[in-house]
């Protein structure tokens, strides 16, 4: 079973987006800048998009917030890997 949301990159079209897929339906991909979720944001449709706004709104929230967390988890791990580097 896949999570719910992923994190995708593509260096090779632009080291300034990422990509929150959205796994469950209604299944989407949001594009983002790496400055901020909401930046030049665009959601592309692999399912129909929803027709009630709340559950738009419910899915943007819960990807951002899934997002930033995980932002916040790389920095940590980054962090902890640098303190656990030898030093010459």
């Amino acid at each position: 079973m896949l999570p719910k949301f992923l994190i995708a990159d593509n260096s090779q079209v632009s080291t300034d987006l990422v990509y929150v897929v959205h796994t469950e339906a209604p299944r989407c991909i949001i594009e983002c800048d790496l400055d901020g979720f909401y930046s030049n944001q665009k959601i592309y449709w692999i399912d129909e998009e929803p027709l009630r706004q709340e559950e738009l709104d419910k899915l943007l929230e819960e990807a951002e917030t899934f997002y930033e967390n995980e932002l916040d988890n790389q920095e940590e791990i980054y962090d902890e890997e640098e303190e656990d580097s030898p030093r010459y």
